[in-house]
C-alpha cells in the first residue's frame, strides 16, 4: 500500500492543467480538421459534385487522426502536419483550374489546411519547448 501512494501524481492544480497554448492549438487543429471533413463531404456530395460521388471518400483519411488530436497525442500532431499537404495541394490545383463555386470551395480548403498545419506545428513546437506544461499527470 505504501508504494501505491508514491505512484500517485502530485495534487498540484497547476500541474494538472495544460497550458493555454496547448488548449488553443488543439482547438484550432480539431476545428480545422472537422472543417476539412465537412467541406470535403459537402463539396463532393452536394455543393459541386464532380461526376461520381465516390470522391467524397477522400475525406476518410482525415477521420483517422481525430481521436489522436482529441487525446493530445504528439505523434498524431506530427503526422497530420504532413498529411495536410496532400489536401493543400488538391485545393491549390482545384482553385487554379476549377471555376465558380468549386474554385471558392478549393480556396476554403487551402485556408483550412493552412490553419491545421499552423496549429499542429505550433502545438508540437510548444510541447517540445515546454515538456512539463502539456503533461496533465506529472510524476514526481
Amino acid at each position: 500500500m505504501g508504494n501505491t501512494l508514491a505512484m500517485m501524481p502530485a495534487m498540484n492544480p497547476s500541474a494538472t492543467l495544460p497550458s493555454a497554448v496547448v488548449v488553443w492549438t488543439r482547438a484550432v487543429a480539431v476545428a480545422s480538421l472537422l472543417g476539412l471533413i465537412v467541406l470535403g463531404l459537402a463539396w463532393e456530395i452536394w455543393l459541386a459534385p464532380t461526376g461520381h460521388k465516390t470522391l467524397a471518400l477522400k475525406v476518410l483519411p482525415l477521420a483517422i487522426p481525430l481521436a489522436g488530436l482529441l487525446k493530445n497525442r504528439m505523434y498524431t500532431y506530427r503526422w497530420v502536419s504532413l498529411l495536410v499537404w496532400v489536401y493543400f495541394t488538391e485545393g491549390v490545383v482545384r482553385a487554379t483550374s476549377d471555376r465558380g463555386l468549386s474554385a471558392a470551395l478549393a480556396i476554403g480548403e487551402v485556408l483550412l489546411c493552412l490553419a491545421l498545419f499552423t496549429a499542429c506545428a505550433a502545438h508540437v513546437r510548444w510541447r517540445l519547448r515546454h515538456p512539463r506544461d502539456d503533461n496533465p499527470v506529472s510524476a514526481t
